[in-house]
């Protein structure tokens, strides 16, 4: 993983894993404190600061992540092209292109901000909730993907026509399709109209 100021504080030096922390945030989006990742998402879940990233290929192509089946939340479901959580401290952009490398291997190109959301979905598989103020970046997917096995089951390019095929076939996250259409304004501004976004 590579180190920034943010991350240097996150890893232990013996290399085991430390509690992983997030932002709680009010309804603005103002940090207000800290939680442990998995009691943030205990009912009925804490507000906390979250990213959500939607790249896309040269022919307006939307990259599809299926979860690792041994996530912890959401297991084996289709989602975005990568989502997380800023650790405190860390800017939602530089989170998202981290994470990105992170579990697909790849670099964004032409990442950009599209926005933020808020929302408020419960998972009735895992009983988690997602109490999320969510920033979105749209960008490009330019280089041959190489996903953690540990976080991503399966990858997919898709139309808009065959996203919504998919859908209703599902699964997917909870948080999919409020996250996609909160960013469909950017996503149309980098892929054009002919890409049907």
């Amino acid at each position: 993983m590579p180190t920034t100021p943010a991350t240097a504080t996150h890893s232990s030096s013996n290399g085991t894993a430390e509690a992983i922390m997030l932002e709680l945030v009010d309804e603005n989006g103002t940090t207000i404190g800290t939680a442990e990742k998995l009691a943030a998402h205990q009912s009925p879940g804490q507000l906390h600061r979250a990213f959500s990233v939607f790249l896309f290929d040269e022919q307006g192509r939307l990259l599809l992540q299926r979860r690792a089946l041994g996530k912890y939340h959401s297991p084996g479901v289709w989602s975005n092209t990568c989502c997380g959580h800023p650790y405190p401290g860390e800017s939602p952009f530089a989170a998202a292109a981290r994470r990105t490398y992170e579990e697909l291997g790849i670099s964004p190109s032409l990442l950009a901000e599209a926005g933020t959301v808020r929302y408020n979905h419960p998972d009735p598989a895992s009983g988690l909730v997602e109490q999320e103020f969510n920033h979105l970046f749209v960008g490009m997917a330019q280089a041959a993907l190489k996903p953690d096995p540990e976080e991503v089951g399966e990858t997919a390019f898709v139309t808009a026509a065959e996203l919504e095929k998919r859908h209703a076939e599902g699964p997917f996250s909870a948080w999919f399709m409020t996250v996609l259409d909160a960013a469909r304004p950017a996503i149309r501004e980098l892929t054009g109209p002919s890409a049907g976004w």
